[in-house]
């Protein structure tokens, strides 16, 4: 399994990945899930990648290659010269079902199934960003200003602090660090997903960047944000008070009326009898 986000924003986007797969408890392996394809000054696009392993690195491989046509003079689109991320979406969506059309059978033979889940996102000259959760069908939906961010993968651990901190006017580097601690909730709570690191930050209109990292155990800002994330939340917990049943002296008492009826109880009677 891995854990894949990424965020759309008015500045730029953000994607992160893990590198861990797992085909048992004993059978763990770093495989990068990441890719860029960037041609300076034109395009910047960034492909992240989750589910079955063979299928998604067989779909990065036919998607250097695969050709769109949509008419029969065209010579047909490819992510190097489609005119808009949507078309690029497109031509992976094609690569995808030319995986599935070529292995899903024989997979299904073998009791596995056709999985795999990706984040397609980046900017082509002529338009603004775009952001896309594409599906095992090939067919896929695009990031709105409600919806900022995807993710993929072990998606649960990491999803709260982005609803509670992300949104489009949400600066670069706070999005950076947003989603770094999205990593760092996964990774304490789910053992399939780990070390290494990628990240990449692109700035809005930029065609190309140089910030991109790959995180591992040693890299001190990493470090030093486990550590204190783990801290301040202990003291945030810590700040708030334990409940009070019984006419203690707080504003917040936790024993209250409800509008609600009271859970069920059931309680024991000496007629009754056990079986």
């Amino acid at each position: 399994m891995t854990y894949c986000v990424a965020i759309k924003l008015n500045a730029g986007l953000v994607f992160l990945s893990d590198s861990r797969t797992n085909a048992g408890l004993d059978q763990i392996s770093t495989f990068r899930k990441m890719i860029v394809y960037e041609k300076p000054g034109d395009r910047f696009m960034v492909l992240l990648s989750a589910g079955n392993l063979s299928i998604s690195q067989s779909v990065r491989e036919i998607l250097q290659i695969e050709k769109l046509k949509d008419h029969e003079a065209d010579e047909g689109i490819t992510i190097w010269n489609a005119k808009s991320m949507y078309d690029a979406a497109r031509v992976l969506g094609s690569a995808i079902r030319k995986v599935h059309d070529r292995d899903a059978a024989s997979l299904q033979q073998s009791g596995v199934d056709f999985n795999v889940s990706l984040i397609f996102g980046g900017q082509i000259q002529g338009e603004g960003m775009r952001l896309f959760q594409v599906y095992s069908a090939g067919n896929f939906i695009e990031a709105t200003p409600e919806t900022p961010y995807f993710q993929v993968g072990e998606s649960k651990y990491g999803k709260p602090v982005l609803d509670r901190v992300i949104t489009p006017a949400t600066p670069l580097d706070e999005a950076a660090k947003c989603a770094l601690v999205s990593m760092d909730s996964t990774l304490k709570s789910n053992l399939s997903v780990g070390l290494p690191l990628d990240m990449v930050v692109y700035e809005a209109n930029a065609f190309q960047t140089d910030r991109i990292v790959c995180i591992d155990e040693h890299n001190p800002y990493f470090k030093m944000l486990h550590d204190n994330w783990g801290l301040k939340l202990r003291e945030v917990f810590d700040s708030i008070e334990d409940p009070l049943w019984n006419g203690g002296q707080t504003d917040v008492p936790l024993l209250v009326k409800a509008a609600r009826s009271l859970p069920l109880k059931k309680i024991s009677t000496p007629q009754e009898k056990l079986i």
